[in-house]
């Protein structure tokens, strides 16, 4: 302290920095110098149960998670493999959307789910915990692999010793002597789970090649995650007292219709008569003497709503969730300033969901599902050994984002394929779809359309390709076979190879 003191002065008489002043606007700001990972240790467990408490208990807070889910994972970030070999690339898709739905240990939901209640836990406690179990060939799985989700309560974060030559363990993380991590220790029993029969306290090590550790880090060196609701339980927890004591306040002037004054009674231990009902149009009677008033209701003032607002704001802020997605009020903003919210807020679970979720659980499971896929049996890739990362090379495809204008979206993004700008399998890929499996689709239709007679291509279309509104305006059956020509078809010209209509048949 005293060494403290001194540097204080120090730095008061040397001037610079007005942030690191001991001045009187900062006085009472004593900023602590602890590592992250010691605060965390200490204050976690309290964080993160907090955390769950609000999320339990106030629509605020659940409103929060879930917009963060539904928008990081949508209906699921879905591979698309790179293997030049369609045929392949077609059967190890299938396999994997096959897998999906064995995927999780509990049998609760698929991959995708999982992907949500990952995303979910990591807003919610800072981290979350995958672990890979593999399974026997005669358990019925399309591929021997499922994943079984643990909470970071799991993981005890006083759990810190040494180990027997270089190795140690922090906050329940083994590392061995050159900081790689080498093991989890679990509890085998949830702390907080009176229902589980489990010895308490007990723990089983895992090693690190069968755990995924899902956390955002926002210092260097941290070993396990915080809470987003960190910089947000004061204010949640607050700003839910103040609307209770709002909301009793004017409960109880509301039980006050009103009030009757009397004389003084002759006899002041005598009993009052019984408390007076009133009904929509009654008459009273008053005795002489007696004197009705009404309570003047008090109001929640016009000060109530903006200060709402205002510390709604902050909240938003710190758990960086647009107002409108945290409150559901559509009403404070307009068109133009929702938009600009919006794409700072895509922005920002674009970057998590890449560098988060697909980077630490997504392309891990892969590689260990198609590892197990291959020695199963289940999938059969020539030569995976030598080619193994060249087979395992995917790309992650988010669920689109829907579109605030969709004509002028679609419309900007059209001129931009059509300027070269911008290809087709981007344009796909940024709506969570696979170019290929689309031109197939697209392919496929057209040939059934050819084959019944029909065209839905509008005149004009880029689809339809050079001259495909000769034949009319309507788009229809009649339109030049240059357009079928476009889709890597060959053109038939002949009244054979046209389907037989029903009167000529």
């Amino acid at each position: 302290m005293a060494f403290e003191a001194f540097r204080q002065r120090i730095g008061s008489i040397i001037g610079g920095f007005d942030a690191a002043q001991a001045h009187r606007r900062l006085r009472g700001f004593r900023a602590s110098r602890t590592h992250v990972n010691t605060l965390i240790a200490t204050s976690g467990d309290t964080i993160t149960a907090r955390a769950r408490w609000l999320v339990r208990n106030n629509g605020y807070a659940a409103n929060a998670v879930e917009s963060f889910a539904s928008n990081v994972v949508g209906d699921g970030i879905k591979p698309s493999s790179t293997i030049a070999d369609a045929a392949k690339k077609e059967e190890l898709q299938a396999l994997w959307l096959a897998w999906t739905d064995d995927a999780d240990a509990e049998g609760l939901t698929d991959f995708y789910g999982l992907q949500r209640r990952a995303a979910r836990e990591v807003f919610l406690s800072g981290e979350v915990f995958i672990r890979i179990r593999p399974r026997r060939a005669e358990d019925g799985l399309t591929v021997p692999l499922q994943l079984q989700m643990l909470p970071a309560e799991m993981l005890p974060l006083d759990m810190n010793r040494t180990l027997p030559g270089a190795g140690l363990i922090r906050q329940g993380i083994e590392f061995d002597g050159i900081g790689r991590r080498v093991a989890y220790h679990f509890l085998r029993r949830h702390p907080g789970d009176l229902t589980d029969p489990g010895l308490a306290g007990e723990t089983v090590r895992v090693p690190a090649g069968d755990v995924i550790h899902v956390l955002d880090p926002v210092e260097a060196g941290q070993l396990r995650g915080v809470s987003r609701f960190a910089a947000a339980i004061v204010k949640l927890f607050t700003l839910d007292l103040y609307d209770d004591a709002e909301l009793e306040r004017k409960k109880i002037a509301a039980m006050f219709a009103m009030f009757i004054t009397s004389p003084a009674p002759e006899t002041p231990l005598e009993p009052t008569e019984e408390d007076l009902e009133v009904e929509p149009g009654q008459v009273v009677r008053l005795d002489p003497g007696e004197d009705v008033s009404t309570p003047a209701t008090p109001d929640s003032g016009g000060t109530y709503e903006p200060f709402q607002y205002r510390t709604l704001l902050q909240i938003a802020a710190a758990l960086g969730i647009p107002y409108g997605y945290l409150t559901g009020d559509t009403a404070k903003g307009n068109f133009s300033n929702t938009r600009i919210s919006l794409i700072e807020f895509r922005r920002r679970i674009s970057a998590w969901q890449h560098g988060v979720l697909v980077y630490q659980l997504c392309r891990a499971v892969w590689v260990r599902w198609m590892d197990t896929a291959v020695l199963s049996g289940a999938l059969d890739l020539p030569g995976y050994e030598s080619q193994r990362r060249q087979y395992q090379a995917c790309a992650w495809l988010p669920t689109k984002w829907d579109w605030i204008d969709p004509m002028k979206d679609a419309s900007a993004e059209i001129l931009q394929i059509e300027a070269g700008l911008k290809s087709r399998t981007q344009a796909l890929a940024e709506r969570g779809y696979d170019a290929e499996q689309v031109d197939r689709e697209i392919a496929a239709e057209r040939k059934r359309e050819r084959d019944l007679g029909l065209d839905f291509r509008r005149p004009g279309s880029p689809a339809q390709g050079p001259g495909g509104a000769k034949g009319g305006d309507n788009g229809g059956p009649d339109q030049s076979d240059d357009a079928d020509t476009a889709d890597g078809e060959e053109a038939d010209d002949s009244a054979d190879a046209k389907p037989a209509r029903k009167d000529e048949t």
